[in-house]
C-alpha cells in the first residue's frame, strides 16, 4: 500500500501553523460560525462523526502548496471524529482525516474583500466542497450579490440554490437567515433548520425556554396551593356555619339531631 505521506512528503499537523494569522474585520465573522457550532453541538450531542471548524486552516493538496491552507470562517465535515486522537485539532489536515473534504463551508464577506465570489469559489470547487455558503450582510450592494447565497457543487462548478432557508439533504440540515437575539444583539443571524423549515433553537433560547417552563410549573404549584388553602377556608367556614346553626336551633329549644 502506498504511503501518501511519504509519496508527497506531506507535513504533519504538528509541523503546520494553526491559522493564517490574518485578523478578522469584525465580530460577526466569529460570532456567526460559533453560533452555528453551539447549536450543532446541542443538536448532535449524541453523534461523534462530525467536526465543525471556526476560522481554522484546511490543509489540502489541491492548491499551490500543501503548507498553504485555505481558511474559511466556518466549515463542517462529516464522517470524521469529533476529537483527533482524543485531542482538539490545531488545524484540519486532509491527509490526516482520510482525505475527507468538508461538506459545507461558510464565508462571511467583510469590508476587506476576500475573493469570496471568485478565487475562493474556484478553490473550494477544486477541493470538492459540496455546499458553499456566502453571507454578505453589509457589502452585498458593493459586490452586486445578495446578502445570503448558497451554492452546490455540480459537475465541478457551483450552482446557486434558491430559497431561505435552503435544505441540504446530504447533511440533513437546512441553512438560512432570521432576525434573532444573540450575544445581546438583535439582528440577522445564520441558523440551522429542519426539513420542514423550522429553525433549531440556540442554547440561549433553550435556556430561556427551560426557565419559563420552570417558572410556569412554579406558578401552577403556587396556584394549586392557593386553591387548596381556599378550599380549606371554605370547609372551615362551612363548619362554623353549621355550628352556628346548631347553636341557634338549640337556643330555640330544638334538638338538631331530631330534625
Amino acid at each position: 500500500m502506498v504511503n501518501y505521506n511519504e509519496l508527497l512528503n506531506l507535513p504533519s499537523s504538528d509541523e503546520l501553523p494553526s491559522s493564517d494569522d490574518k485578523p478578522v474585520d469584525n465580530e460577526i465573522q466569529n460570532l456567526i460560525p460559533n453560533l452555528l457550532l453551539l447549536i450543532l453541538d446541542r443538536l448532535w450531542s449524541d453523534r461523534y462523526d462530525w467536526f465543525f471548524g471556526v476560522d481554522m486552516g484546511i490543509f489540502h493538496t489541491t492548491g499551490s502548496s500543501p503548507r498553504v491552507p485555505i481558511v474559511p470562517d466556518g466549515f463542517l465535515s462529516l464522517g470524521v471524529t469529533r476529537l483527533k486522537n482524543d485531542k482538539l485539532r490545531l488545524s484540519y489536515v486532509l491527509w490526516e482525516e482520510n482525505y475527507i473534504v468538508p461538506i459545507f463551508v461558510l464565508e462571511i464577506v467583510s469590508q476587506t474583500y476576500g475573493n469570496e465570489y471568485d478565487k475562493k469559489m474556484i478553490d473550494y470547487a477544486r477541493l470538492g466542497v459540496l455546499y458553499y455558503v456566502i453571507y454578505n450582510p453589509d457589502y452585498s450592494k458593493r459586490d452586486k450579490h445578495e446578502r445570503f447565497e448558497v451554492y452546490r457543487l455540480l459537475n465541478g462548478a457551483y450552482q446557486r440554490l434558491q430559497g431561505n432557508p435552503v435544505w441540504m439533504p446530504e447533511i440533513g440540515l437546512g441553512i438560512g437567515t432570521e432576525v434573532g437575539n444573540h450575544y445581546h444583539s438583535e439582528q440577522e443571524w445564520l441558523y440551522w433548520y429542519d426539513s420542514e423549515g423550522n429553525r433549531f433553537m440556540t442554547p440561549e433560547e433553550r435556556e430561556l425556554q427551560e426557565r419559563q417552563r420552570v417558572q410556569q410549573e412554579r406558578q401552577r404549584a403556587e396556584q394549586q396551593e392557593r386553591r387548596a388553602e381556599q378550599l380549606e377556608e371554605e370547609v372551615q367556614q362551612e363548619r362554623q356555619r353549621a355550628e352556628q346553626l346548631e347553636q341557634m336551633l338549640r337556643s330555640l329549644g330544638i334538638d338538631p339531631e331530631q330534625l
